[in-house]
């Protein structure tokens, strides 16, 4: 597929850039030199057409195939989708019954109706404290390579269990009484046992995780840039198509690549220019190796038009600057208004389709005499 569209101003790669391609930084390295090659090779074009105010170029076909059109479903042989189980796990993300006080649940940070976050720089949790990380949207996170900011979990059945065991979120002391709150009701039990069916003991922490985990591989959010993906070149507009092509040209693509434009690698925050909030380590808390030191898991850039504020601190409100912030600290560019306007444009497009009957508020079973109480403590 190849857009003509009036293009700003281009720019050479950074060195930056190059170096991340030469080492092989996406995740395809069999590609990496052809990608490079690719690269180098629009922005020598694009220089020499810039004493043309607007030069018309085309968008690479070589670069488009780094990304992919999303999945309605993200599947696993690991837990296989049911409607059961979809059914189960929808419960459980929304029951607030999972929390010490009784208030929280997962929808409390991932709201699913304002594109699964909750729009504060870190969220509050158990008795008003508050976590040191931004909570990132759960749509479409069933296919990220890793789980968390800093990757500790591998897939959304782990990282689901987190939270709720967390003392500074929704705080359970254990998975005991999870599964405890869960079998004092009836109708828990007899929905445990049709997610479940072959098991003699259901009602499992194991399986509040599984249960999650299967809603959540259907939080998917198609959007315009799947249908040019798909080969509908008229799906975006020439200024859209002039984003993607800035954004493809000055490097942004080798770290947001794949299905979810994101969400598949780790890089440093702070490649060309030094992050300022160097309190968070990343992915050095996890494994204390000094390569990690300031490694983050890339997000996906679905859906970012709706996911303010941005970065692993939640340090940055509006669009605009994050989009100047990663120029400048990841490829050492002072964008200008035109290519940011453009990139913007582009970053719109990624605003999918929320599924609205699908994550609709299930009607909760109702405590009965042996239900835990509320523990505010």
């Amino acid at each position: 597929m190849s857009t003509r569209v009036r293009s700003a101003a281009w720019r050479p790669l950074s060195a930056a850039v190059l170096s991340l391609l030469a080492a092989g930084a996406c995740s395809e390295p069999d590609e990496t030199q052809a990608l490079k090659a690719a690269l180098e090779a629009t922005a020598a074009s694009g220089t020499a057409a810039a004493q043309d105010a607007a030069p018309t170029v085309d968008i690479n076909p070589r670069l488009l195939r780094r990304f992919q059109p999303l999945r309605s479903q993200i599947e696993t042989p690991d837990n296989p989708i049911t409607s059961s189980k979809v059914d189960l796990g929808r419960m459980l993300f929304f029951e607030t019954r999972l929390s010490k006080n009784q208030q929280l649940s997962c929808n409390s940070c991932h709201a699913l109706n304002n594109y699964g976050v909750d729009q504060q720089p870190t969220s509050t949790g158990h008795r008003g404290q508050r976590g040191t990380r931004n909570a990132p949207t759960v749509y479409n996170a069933a296919g990220f390579f890793a789980q968390f900011w800093d990757g500790r979990m591998d897939t959304v059945e782990q990282q689901a269990l987190g939270p709720i065991l967390n003392p500074i979120e929704m705080a359970l002391p254990s998975g005991d009484r999870a599964i405890q709150v869960l079998k004092s009701m009836p109708e828990y039990r007899r929905a445990f046992k049709d997610a479940f069916p072959a098991e003699d003991e259901p009602v499992t922490f194991e399986n509040v995780g599984l249960a999650i985990g299967a809603f959540e591989r259907r939080l998917t959010t198609p959007s315009r840039w799947d249908d040019y993906l798909r080969g509908n070149p008229k799906a975006l507009s020439e200024h859209e198509l002039e984003g993607l092509k800035i954004f493809t040209n000055i490097g942004c693509m080798v770290c947001h690549t794949g299905e979810f434009v994101g969400g598949g690698m780790y890089q440093k925050v702070g490649v060309v220019e030094e992050w300022p909030n160097q309190t968070d380590r990343g992915r050095f808390e996890v494994t204390k190796q000094e390569p990690d030191r300031m490694m983050f898991k890339v997000p996906t850039l679905r859906n970012i038009a709706k996911t303010a504020p941005y970065f692993h601190d939640g340090s940055v409100a509006t669009l605009d600057l994050a989009v100047r912030r990663m120029g400048k600290h990841q490829l050492g560019l002072s964008l200008s208004e035109r290519e940011v306007s453009a990139i913007i444009a582009w970053l719109g497009t990624l605003t999918g389709t929320v599924p609205e009957d699908y994550i609709k508020p299930p009607t909760l079973p109702p405590s009965t005499p042996e239900t835990p109480p509320p523990d505010p403590t």
